[in-house]
């Protein structure tokens, strides 16, 4: 309870005795940022098997890179591209449904990075790749993620009516001449970006959490698009804070902390939604 009855303790000096706890704190916010925003168009356009195909997608890139001995972000960047370019090519060319075509190929790289680790003495490493060292982040990580959440909320503001109108109504953004086939391309390498950009904080299976929880939470609440995405980031921060406070003093996974705080509040807010609907009136027949 000392989160109640010493709040200052519990809540403020972490940040204000700890430096890694103040990196930590800003590469979750720049994270949480750069996910949330992007991930409200994969939670509306109802991408979210798709998001997590490209979470895991990033691995076999993050794996080579460590056994080779290069920059990990290298790696996983051409891994992201090639999963883009490989759904993209599937999608085109299989009659399947898309989530069996992307399911395979996301099996298919998930097993690529198990095989390529396995013949390497990198299960510690592995581990950090999976589940993040947020701990560990330092300036350079935060300069890049920096530049690279730049980079996502450009591209979300210069390709803002494209994918409103795409997401909605694809026919009239065929007939508007905005290009949806090519929308959807330039979002996936943005959820790709992002994606490389924040593995390092909570690691690329619990980014998905990011992702969709709370973009997902906003759009519960919400109904503007806009309004989803600030709220979103809001959500996000502040579950992500508390999850990170609470891994620091009890000692458990930070990444695994902030994506479980993420989880709960997604289930508180669908719970009051429900309550909300269960108590408004119904209306009224002739």
């Amino acid at each position: 309870m000392g989160w109640l009855t010493d709040p200052i303790a519990w809540w403020v000096e972490p940040f204000t005795d700890n430096t890694f706890m103040r990196e930590a704190l800003a590469a979750t916010v720049l994270a949480v940022a750069c996910t949330s925003v992007i991930g409200t168009w994969v939670v509306l356009r109802g991408l979210a098997f798709l998001g997590d195909a490209l979470a895991h997608g990033v691995l076999p890139g993050i794996a080579l890179a460590w056994v080779v001995g290069i920059d990990t972000s290298i790696g996983a960047i051409i891994a992201a591209l090639v999963m883009v370019g490989g759904v993209g090519l599937i999608r085109q060319s299989s009659p399947l449904p898309d989530d069996a075509s992307i399911g395979v190929l996301f099996v298919g790289f998930l097993a690529l990075a198990v095989v390529i680790m396995s013949t390497s003495a990198g299960t510690g490493d592995l581990t950090r790749f999976l589940f993040g060292s947020i701990s560990a982040v330092d300036s350079n990580d935060l300069i890049r993620l920096s530049v690279v959440t730049a980079v996502v909320l450009l591209g979300v503001a210069v390709g803002h009516r494209a994918l409103l109108v795409g997401t909605f109504d694809p026919v009239q953004a065929r007939l508007g001449g905005l290009r949806p086939r090519a929308t959807h391309v330039g979002l996936l390498i943005l959820v790709a970006l992002a994606i490389v950009a924040s593995f390092e904080t909570v690691g690329s299976l619990l980014v998905f959490a990011f992702l969709i929880a709370p973009p997902a939470t906003a759009s519960l609440l919400a109904r503007r698009v806009v309004s989803i995405m600030a709220l979103a980031v809001l959500i996000g921060c502040g579950a992500s804070i508390v999850g990170l406070l609470v891994s620091y003093h009890h000692r458990s996974a930070a990444g695994g902390s902030m994506a479980l705080a993420n989880v709960v509040v997604f289930m508180i807010a669908l719970m009051v939604r429900r309550l909300r609907d269960a108590a408004a009136p119904s209306a009224l027949t002739p």
